[in-house]
């Protein structure tokens, strides 16, 4: 059995330099010698398992993550998974975002026969894309300036296409990692808890 993260996460194009100058409530704005160009976000979806990366997926400028797109999404994974992973169970692990719970969603994972790993409300510390995959990237993206939505795209596709397998099985072996401390934790407080 193997367990297919799902994640989204937004990435910058630039960088919008702050200003740390100390004012007063009642000073006057600043006026800045150069003016930069807020920075636009592109949304990346990927779905990973200890093998590598199945699929990613870039949600077009203006347009918004729900149940219809997210169903889509799951669609598009599952011909991908006969492609790549057919000998091998899958398992979805997404976390609690409203298209991932939404009753269309849940129809859907059913309808395309997607086991899914429940995720504990708030608990971004079990959600292998948040503390392990998008960190990393995120580090490789920084401090560059990406003049197209195509470059960040791209930069994005080629630092997965770098990454080896080991990676990949380190990320897996550190959320069941985290599995088994949640569950400890629980087990040991299971006698405190007052149940009402």
């Amino acid at each position: 059995m193997r367990m297919v993260k799902t994640s989204s996460v937004k990435l910058s194009l630039g960088m919008n330099p702050g200003s740390k100058e100390y004012r007063h409530k009642t000073s006057p704005s600043p006026k800045k010698f150069k003016v930069f160009s807020s920075a636009r976000k592109v949304l990346l979806t990927i779905f990973w398992d200890s093998e590598g990366v199945v699929r990613t997926e870039f949600l077009e400028q203006g347009n918004t993550v729900n149940s219809t797109k997210y169903v889509n999404t799951l669609e598009k994974l599952k011909a991908r998974l006969r492609q790549v992973r057919s000998e091998k169970v899958s398992i979805i692990h997404h976390d609690n975002a409203r298209p991932h719970k939404s009753l269309e969603t849940r129809t859907a994972l059913d309808r395309l026969g997607l086991r899914t790993l429940p995720h504990p409300p708030d608990s971004p510390d079990l959600a292998p894309s948040d503390f392990f995959l998008f960190p990393k990237l995120k580090d490789y993206l920084k401090g560059n300036r990406y003049e197209t939505d195509e470059d960040v795209k791209n930069a994005v596709l080629s630092w997965c296409r770098d990454k080896t397998d080991d990676f990949f099985a380190d990320g897996i072996q550190q959320v069941v990692r985290r599995w088994r401390l949640c569950i400890e934790r629980v087990i040991m407080l299971k006698d405190d808890v007052i149940w009402c």
